[in-house]
């Protein structure tokens, strides 16, 4: 028997960021491969006989990599419609590239489904635009972790970078980050935000200069802006905003 995957980006959490696409392939679903920051209100959206597996990467108690992507593959070639949901992007920092190489290797049919960002959709949640006109004309996405063996990042070369600096998984590393730009001649007073769990009832969003980032009280899981546009707050997302449908009622 031959199964299929779909490499699903479930968005930075808002049920309702979920493209169509994403939707329709998750309520058809067998299995449900998921990560730790899928929220509940996506994983709902699953068939009630849909089998879920947790695989999340947590601290002090990370899922191997190659567990998962044997999983995959073992899953399909029972014939399952498997669902691998990954939050935000499965492309941005989540792995799937790794996932997909491993299908195609193991001749296992799959799809991705691309998913939005939280390197854009956390920013864009606490008002913050990540590109602005006569502002900031460039973005830079990077990771603040890297796994270990991995070549360093230079920072001090980024910060010459001119534009917004968005880094993902970089609240533990967060004094060193902020030191490693000052080196690299960003100035003090730039504008920092820490968006936390963007998109969702339980959103918040911390503000400081760059010079303050390593004694601001930030938690994981948060996205952090640097740079001018940092300092905007525009209009703000509300998970529960109402919506006008295309029968022009009111939905929530």
């Amino acid at each position: 028997m031959s199964g299929h995957v779909a490499l699903i980006g479930a968005g930075p959490g808002d049920p309702e960021l979920l493209t169509l696409r994403a939707v329709r392939l998750l309520d058809t679903a067998d299995v449900v491969v998921h990560d730790a920051l899928v929220g509940a209100g996506v994983l709902a959206l699953a068939p009630v006989t849909a089998e879920l597996i947790d695989v999340g990467k947590r601290p002090g108690r990370p899922t191997p990599q190659e567990l998962i992507n044997a999983l995959l593959v073992h899953l399909a070639r029972q014939g399952k419609r498997v669902v691998r949901l990954k939050g935000g992007d499965p492309f941005v920092f989540g792995r799937g590239g790794e996932e997909a190489l491993a299908l195609d290797l193991a001749d296992v049919s799959y799809e991705v489904i691309p998913g939005v960002t939280s390197a854009f959709a956390a920013p864009a949640a606490a008002g913050i635009p990540v590109t602005h006109r006569n502002v900031s004309g460039a973005v830079t996405i990077v990771t603040g972790h890297r796994h270990a063996g991995a070549q360093p990042l230079d920072w001090k070369s980024l910060a010459k970078v001119r534009g917004t600096i968005v880094v993902l998984m970089g609240v533990a590393n967060r004094s060193m980050i902020a030191d490693e730009l000052i080196a690299g001649g960003l100035a003090t007073d730039t504008p920092v935000a820490a968006v936390r769990l963007g998109t969702t009832e339980r959103q918040d969003v911390v503000r400081c200069r760059l010079d303050q980032l390593a004694g601001t009280r930030v938690e994981s899981p948060a996205v952090i802006v640097i740079g001018t546009v940092a300092a905007l707050e525009l209009a703000t997302w509300s998970p529960t905003v109402a919506l006008v449908a295309a029968d022009g009622s009111m939905t929530s």
